[in-house]
C-alpha cells in the first residue's frame, strides 16, 4: 500500500509540473538614476590587443672583395734545361699557341723532303734489253750515270736518236732501255699500222716529236707529292708524229672526233698500253690534254693505269 500512495503522489507533482507556464517577459533590469551634474558615462571600449611590430632586418656588411692571390715567383733554373724538369709546366695562352701539326703526308711533301734514291738496275738486264734494242734497229747510246740528288737520275740510261730505223725522236730523249724498247715496239706494231690505214695519202711517218724525257721533278711539276716517273727515267710524253707528206698528226682531245684521224689517236692510246704500264691521253685531265704521258712504272701483280 505504501508503494501505490507514493506512486500516485509522484503522478501529482509531474501534473502540477505540466501544467505550470513561464512568464512571457523576463524582469528587465532597473536604469540607475543620473545624478544632477554629471554626465552619462560613455561605455569603455575594450582594450585592443598591442600589435606586437616586426623587427626591421639588419643590413647585411656589403662582402669584401677577397683579395687576388700574389703571383708566385718562378724559380730561377740553375742550368739552361732546368726548367724542363719542372713538373707543373709554365702557364701558356692557348688561344694564341699554334696548333701541332704530324708528320706531313707524301702527297704534302716536297722533292727534298722525300729522299729518295736513285734505283739501281741489273746489268744483266739491262743487257738483255739493249740487245732487243739493237735487233728492232733502235739508234741509241749508253751515257754515263746521272744523279741530281733526291731520288732524280738513271743508273743506266741511253740516248735515243733514232725509236725505229727511219723515224727520228725530236729532240733526243733520255730514259732507261726498257722505255725505248716499248717505245720502238709500240711504234712497229700498233702506231706505224694504224697510220698506214688512217693517213695513208701522207706517207710513212719519219719523226716521233717528243714533249718530254727525263726530267727532275714531281709529277704535272708540282712543288709537293709523288716523284715522276719522268725523274727516274720511266717516262716519255709524245705531242705528234711527223709524216713525210701533209701536216704533222698532233696529239689533241679527240674523243668525239668522228674523222679518222680520231680513230688512229684513239686506236693508239688502246694499244699502248700494251706495252707501257701507265698511258694517259688527252682525255684523262688537263695536264695531258697536248699529249700521251707513257711510263713503264712497275705495280703489284703487273696492274696497269689506261686512260
Amino acid at each position: 500500500m505504501k508503494k501505490i500512495a507514493v506512486i500516485l503522489a509522484a503522478l501529482s507533482c509531474i501534473g502540477l509540473l505540466a501544467s505550470a507556464s513561464l512568464p512571457k517577459t523576463g524582469p528587465q533590469p532597473q536604469i540607475r538614476p543620473v545624478e544632477p551634474g554629471s554626465s552619462p558615462q560613455a561605455p569603455t571600449p575594450s582594450p585592443k590587443p598591442e600589435s606586437k611590430s616586426e623587427p626591421k632586418p639588419e643590413p647585411r656588411p656589403e662582402p669584401r672583395p677577397e683579395p687576388k692571390p700574389e703571383p708566385r715567383p718562378e724559380p730561377k733554373p740553375d742550368r739552361p734545361d732546368a726548367g724542363a724538369a719542372s713538373s707543373e709546366p709554365p702557364a701558356t695562352d692557348t688561344s694564341t699557341e699554334p696548333e701541332k701539326q704530324g708528320p706531313k703526308l707524301p702527297s704534302q711533301q716536297t722533292l727534298e723532303e722525300q729522299h729518295l734514291t736513285v734505283a739501281a738496275e741489273s746489268d744483266e738486264v739491262h743487257s738483255e734489253c739493249i740487245k732487243e734494242l739493237q735487233a728492232l734497229g733502235v739508234a741509241f747510246k749508253d751515257i754515263s750515270r746521272i744523279d741530281d740528288g733526291n731520288g732524280c737520275g738513271i743508273d743506266k740510261p741511253i740516248k735515243v736518236t733514232e725509236v725505229l730505223p727511219g723515224i727520228k725522236i725530236k729532240p733526243d730523249a733520255v730514259f732507261r732501255c726498257q722505255v725505248a724498247l716499248a717505245l720502238a715496239r709500240w711504234m712497229k706494231e700498233s702506231v706505224i699500222p694504224a697510220a698506214s690505214v688512217a693517213a695513208a695519202n701522207q706517207g710513212r711517218i719519219v719523226a716521233v716529236n717528243q714533249a718530254s724525257s727525263y726530267v727532275c721533278r714531281l709529277r704535272n711539276g708540282a712543288e709537293t707529292g709523288k716523284v715522276s716517273e719522268h725523274a727516274r727515267g720511266n717516262a716519255i710524253d709524245i705531242a705528234s708524229f711527223s709524216f713525210e707528206e701533209g701536216k704533222d698528226i698532233a696529239v689533241l682531245p679527240r674523243r668525239e672526233d668522228p674523222t679518222l684521224i680520231g680513230a688512229f689517236q684513239r686506236t693508239i692510246s688502246a694499244a699502248g698500253c700494251l706495252y707501257f704500264t701507265t698511258v694517259l691521253d688527252p682525255e684523262s685531265d688537263a695536264a695531258h690534254e697536248t699529249h700521251f704521258h707513257l711510263d713503264v712504272l712497275e705495280r703489284n701483280g703487273g696492274y696497269r693505269y689506261c686512260h
